[in-house]
Parts: C-alpha cells; sequence; structure tokens
C-alpha cells in the first residue's frame, strides 16, 4: 500500500463541527477524541477534496480538457453514491495533530499530569455571536456560543492508495490538495481558513511537483 500525506495549518479559527453541542455551555462543540485533541473527519476531508476535484474539471470542462481528468477523478475518489465509491483508489484519515504532539499528550495523560479538558481548552476557545437588528441592536434569544480551534494548530491526514497512483492520480490530487482553502462550520463567514501541502511518505513537501506535471498535460492538451 502506497502512502502519502495531506498537512494544513489553520490561518483563521476553525470549528470541526461534531454535530451537537454541551447543555449549557454551547451550542456547537468541535470533534475531539479522549484525549482532547481536536480532528477533522476522514469523510468530511474528502468531501472538501472532491469538492476542490468537480470545480477543476467544470473549468477544464469549458476549455474542453477535462475527459482525461474526469477519468482519473474516477479512479481516485469513485463515483459518489455509487458501490463504486467504496473502490475508490485512495483512502482518506481523520486529519489529526501532528503524531510527537500527540504521544507527548499521551505520556501526560499516562503520568496524571493532564486531562481531556485542559488539553481542548489548551487548543480551542469559545467565541459567541448575536444577530443584530438594523438599528445596531442585538435581537432577542439569537446569543450563540461556538467552539473554535485556534489559528495555527496544524493538521496530518494519512493518504492511503489500494494500488501504485499513476502520475496524473498523484497530479490532479496535488492540484485538489493546492485549491484546498476552508473547511468546518462558517467556512463561508471567514472561520476554517488554513493552507495546504502534498506530502509524501518521508513528509517531504511534494506539492509543486505533483502540481506542475498537472499544469503540463493540462497545456499540452491544449495544443493538441
Amino acid at each position: 500500500m502506497t502512502q502519502f500525506w495531506l498537512k494544513f495549518v489553520l490561518k483563521s479559527d476553525a470549528t470541526f463541527g461534531r454535530g451537537d453541542g454541551v447543555a449549557g455551555l454551547l451550542d456547537r462543540e468541535v470533534q475531539h477524541d479522549a484525549y482532547g485533541l481536536p480532528y477533522l473527519g476522514g469523510r468530511a476531508l474528502k468531501g472538501l477534496l472532491v469538492e476542490e476535484c468537480v470545480n477543476i474539471l467544470f473549468a477544464l470542462k469549458c476549455q474542453g480538457r477535462a475527459e482525461r481528468w474526469r477519468i482519473t477523478a474516477q479512479r481516485l475518489f469513485g463515483l459518489s453514491g455509487s458501490q463504486d465509491e467504496d473502490q475508490a483508489l485512495i483512502r482518506i484519515g481523520e486529519a489529526h495533530l501532528p503524531d510527537d504532539l500527540r504521544q507527548a499528550i499521551r505520556i501526560g495523560f499516562e503520568r496524571n499530569e493532564l486531562t481531556r479538558a485542559q488539553v481542548l481548552n489548551s487548543l480551542t476557545s469559545i467565541r459567541r455571536q448575536t444577530a443584530m437588528e438594523i438599528d445596531g441592536t442585538p435581537k432577542m434569544e439569537t446569543l450563540r456560543s461556538m467552539r473554535v480551534i485556534l489559528r495555527q494548530t496544524p493538521f496530518e491526514a494519512a493518504l492511503e492508495f489500494r494500488a501504485d497512483p499513476s502520475k496524473d492520480d498523484l497530479a490532479l490530487l496535488a492540484a485538489c490538495i493546492k485549491a484546498l482553502r476552508r473547511a468546518g462550520t462558517g467556512r463561508n463567514r471567514g472561520r476554517g481558513e488554513f493552507e495546504a501541502w502534498f506530502l509524501d511518505a518521508q513528509r517531504s513537501d511534494v506539492t509543486q511537483n505533483y502540481f506542475q506535471w498537472f499544469e503540463k498535460a493540462v497545456l499540452e492538451g491544449a495544443s493538441q
């Protein structure tokens, strides 16, 4: 099995919501594990990549250059909503904090030096907002609270291939990763902005290497 990595670092606070809140404290809580470490689910991350892939294919279709990459996208991600999705070439894992930090926190737990609440509170904060009337006064009963993961927090997700990927597979994936910009609740309102990179098995940045292959292949297709 061939493995690569997707790394991203938050440029603004983010909420990777788990779908509920905490009674009396929060309307929206972030996904976090037993140690209090926030994470982004693999399915959500795949959805973001597929969304960017669709945008890329649409742009290529407008130029009459989509067919080669449509086939590549189908091989990479499978067909959404069908059994083929389960046979996608790539498996995208959950995006967690870096391994060395997670290991240090586990040791802290084993030594009874840390609690889940301490870890969660060190990596997150609570933001409150309310809807406003036209005259600038707060609307009644619209106060909402949301936990956010603090900017500059790094995440890594394993990208595992069922079989050896082709150069086109890696090139399109690099283009999708390079296009990633935001994730989580409120991403259309300034939250969840990040910068992402495509890493090889040794965690070296190969984003530009494969993206240049994608650019070259697209330009060559235009000249044919």
